[in-house]
């Protein structure tokens, strides 16, 4: 593996495992997907640069905005056109961003090497291409691949429908190759994935049909089967779903998923939104099939004045540091930032919980009611003199795992549902600061960036990626 210069051994991007990586650089820069789709701002979305470096003069603000030549987009997750799967090979290199666009189904290609504070656009892929060679519409995750191609899932066709669902690939130069999936056997969904090739196998989530997730959430949408419950497990790299689990009503409506990154390990999490629980799988003991069970649960909460008596978490955001010791989400209707211990993987502890935002929040007119009768709301802290709007929901985990960044825009149909007040003046980022010895979160009272004073109105502040690689993009082989 690598390639040897003079005398020196020269590798490709990333690190050669993930304890590795744990000590590379610290972050200075972050990239950020914000949102203008949805807000009545007839205005391109764009990619914000973040400046993470506390000695700079320019520390949590926004240095750069690379704003995109199309309205309507929606851009959600990102990835990477290489990764530390790719470390072996010398002639990769860590330099596009990949953008998928959630309503438009355009596939953006951001080159962040030639200036990684001010990135450029390097080429779009556009849907009807998308739509012609595979019938794919609406893409999600995006990974790389060690060959130098990269996977993009996809939840349905173009008019909305979740059994057009399937896994776009593209070459190392962005060209269409076709889906990854084999014909045969068909998963009625498609979200979020991820693979562990040392197990041959890849593993991917169910949120939902675009046609019933993008008008809204709609009670009525789960119980007519427009919602997913299972885990769909394939070969890798042959494409061919060979095992379909079926979470049960334990896990409505499943999100992000992540595999430990040991890549040795055959077990992982995957977050059941609705359900508001994490739920654990893992290969069985005679190493034939996958199997899964209840890890984490979070009761809903009995409230007053909401639109329904009691209140799930709505468990989203979900990782793992890179030593596979702790597992991270957040509950975006309740407002806490959760930290558990999962070095015993069967048995997560809670060992950190911070609010920073949430429906309960003091002031707000919706109310939880305790065993006894008492009505309790959560202490949601100003930063800066700014009051946290909406719920918490995606984050990112600094490579030494000391440092969670947190944004708070879900998707703009929901947030306008849910917290129109995102809508109206914008979310933000803030940064809470990790115990990673014996567990704790404590928010950072000096980083805060603002979207809602964006030049051209407030945005939705999404995705987050740093240059150098994270634990949510890195997968290691």
């Amino acid at each position: 593996m690598g390639e040897e210069v003079g005398c020196c051994k020269r590798t490709g991007p990333g690190y050669g495992t993930p304890l590795e990586a744990m000590s590379g650089p610290k972050e200075a820069l972050m990239y950020v997907t914000c949102v203008y789709n949805g807000t009545g701002r007839e205005k391109p979305d764009f990619l914000a640069t973040i400046d993470v470096d506390p000695n700079s003069p320019t520390y949590s603000k926004v240095i750069h905005r690379l704003s995109l030549p199309y309205i309507g987009d929606e851009l959600h997750h990102t990835g990477w056109n290489a990764c530390s799967s790719c470390h072996g090979d010398p002639s990769s290199d860590r330099r596009f961003l990949i953008l998928p666009s959630l309503l438009s189904g355009r596939i953006y290609v951001i080159d962040t090497q030639k200036n990684p504070k001010a990135p450029s656009l390097h080429k779009v892929v556009e849907p009807e291409h998308i739509i012609e060679k595979t019938g794919l519409a609406y893409p999600h995750t995006s990974h790389c691949l060690a060959n130098g191609d990269i996977i993009i899932s996809f939840l349905g066709d173009k008019d909305g429908n979740a059994q057009g669902n399937g896994f776009l690939l593209l070459d190392s130069q962005f060209n269409i190759k076709g889906r990854w999936e084999k014909p045969g056997r068909k998963a009625e969904f498609s979200y979020d994935f991820w693979y562990q090739p040392r197990h041959k196998t890849m593993i991917c989530s169910s949120f939902g049909a675009p046609l019933a997730f993008t008008q809204g959430f709609n009670l009525k949408h789960v119980e007519d089967g427009f919602y997913g419950r299972q885990l769909f497990v394939y070969d890798w790299p042959d494409g061919r779903l060979k095992q379909t689990l079926d979470l049960g009503d334990n896990g409505l409506i499943s999100g992000e998923i992540r595999f430990l990154h040991d890549p040795t390990k055959d077990t992982g999490y995957v977050e059941c939104v609705l359900s508001s629980n994490v739920v654990r799988f893992f290969k069985t003991q005679d190493g034939s099939s996958w199997s899964h069970e209840v890890a984490i649960s979070v009761k809903p909460l009995k409230v007053q004045n909401w639109i329904l008596p009691e209140m799930p978490g709505l468990i989203i955001g979900l990782l793992i540091s890179l030593d596979d010791r702790f597992l991270y989400f957040v509950n975006w209707f309740h407002g806490d930032v959760r930290q558990y211990n999962v070095e015993d993987p069967k048995n997560p502890i809670l060992v950190g919980q911070v609010y920073v935002g949430g429906l309960l929040q003091k002031g707000s007119p919706i109310t939880a009611v305790t065993e006894d009768g008492k009505t309790w709301q959560a202490d949601v802290p100003k930063i800066q003199g700014h009051c946290l709007r909406g719920g918490p929901h995606m984050t990112q985990l600094s490579l030494d795992g000391k440092r969670l960044y947190v944004t708070n825009s879900l998707f703009s149909t929901w947030d306008r549902q849910f917290y129109p007040d995102v809508i109206e003046k914008g979310s933000h980022m803030i940064q809470i600061d990790v115990d990673i010895e014996n567990g704790g979160l404590k928010i950072n009272p000096d980083f805060f960036v603002d979207f809602g004073a964006e030049p051209d109105g407030p945005c939705l502040a999404h995705e987050m990626r740093y240059p150098g690689g994270d634990c949510t993009s890195d997968i290691w082989i």
